[in-house]
């Protein structure tokens, strides 16, 4: 690994662990015991289409008063079993969103598939293994489960999320690894086409498409009504990746975190024009050989400041981005 990537891994590293956090509920507790969060968000299904709903998180970072709910998770309920789509943040997510798809039908959770590895949408996974479900995820994941960040992102929200996060929480691999561009899962006579976006986002994005319905859950590729945290992301590739869902003939789209959108292209806009600025932005400086610090000031950022999590996650985006076109080749 080159100085500048090593360098960038550590700040991103330690970025995501202060800013992503995530939840968890003490399996060994009674429920009675653990403490409710203050005016913690309500948790609602939303239907998009026949059989298929999804919660949404708030436009926030983790906190124990959210509980980690800041991601979305879907479902659909097939002829004979319900397909879960990434895992929600906390185990106690987790158990909660299975109890909402119990209010609707008593068809066993089969499958659940993973947008990508990122601890807001997959620290729920243990409660749907313990029911028998199998996890399908892009093998690119592989990497990142049994890396150092992925572990010491988990030691930091066991201090951080307490108790929604705690010493029970554990990562869950995947029972099923899928590689190549894209695959087909037929389950219940519902068609799941996963598609493999990444590297965007992170290396193992997959979108995954209704074909029947025509709703797309594209994970963390797109982000509705909030800035993207774009960490190490290759963003050139994840530019084109948008570039390829948009040809797909969707009708609504559930987005890793934010409202669904029954205008997907005008709502993918946000999220590529985003990294494009980036890009444009932190290109010039890095090919004028600019400091950060004094590009950063520069640059007018005043088309993005007003969408939630611009200070949180707007200079560590652009310092990656900065980083990434000093070494970027044409």
């Amino acid at each position: 690994m080159t100085s500048w990537a090593g360098a960038a891994l550590r700040s991103f590293v330690w970025a995501a662990i202060a800013a992503t956090g995530t939840a968890a509920a003490h399996d060994a507790a009674p429920r009675s015991l653990i403490p409710q969060a203050v005016s913690a968000p309500v948790m609602e299904l939303q239907q998009v289409a026949a059989n298929v709903f999804f919660v949404q998180g708030v436009s926030a970072l983790g906190s124990p008063a959210n509980r980690n709910f800041i991601s979305n998770a879907g479902f659909v309920i097939t002829h004979d079993s319900v397909v879960v789509i990434d895992a929600l943040g906390s185990p106690a997510l987790a158990e909660e969103l299975v109890q909402k798809i119990r209010t609707l039908t008593p068809k066993p959770i089969s499958h659940v598939l993973l947008t990508h590895y990122h601890a807001d949408h997959i620290y729920g996974l243990q409660v749907f293994e313990a029911l028998g479900a199998k996890i399908v995820a892009h093998a690119q994941a592989r990497e990142y489960i049994n890396s150092e960040t992925a572990h010491l992102r988990l030691e930091a929200s066991r201090k951080d999320l307490a108790p929604w996060v705690d010493q029970g929480t554990r990562l869950v691999p995947a029972s099923q690894w899928v590689s190549g561009d894209s695959s087909t899962l037929k389950v219940g006579g519902v068609d799941f086409v996963l598609q493999h976006m990444g590297p965007s986002h992170t290396p193992e994005d997959t979108a995954i498409f209704l074909p029947q319905s025509g709703v797309l859950f594209i994970g963390d590729v797109v982000f509705r009504n909030r800035i993207p945290y774009v960490g190490q992301a290759d963003s050139r590739h994840w530019i084109a990746a948008l570039d390829e869902l948009l040809k797909l003939p969707v009708k609504v789209m559930v987005p890793g975190h934010g409202p669904a959108s029954e205008q997907p292209r005008q709502d993918m806009q946000l999220t590529r024009d985003y990294l494009h600025y980036l890009r444009e932005a932190m290109g010039k400086a890095a090919a004028n050989l600019d400091p950060f610090d004094e590009a950063y000031q520069a640059t007018d950022w005043s088309r993005f400041s007003a969408y939630p999590l611009f200070k949180e996650a707007n200079r560590m985006n652009a310092y990656n981005t900065f980083l990434l076109m000093e070494q970027e080749k044409p």
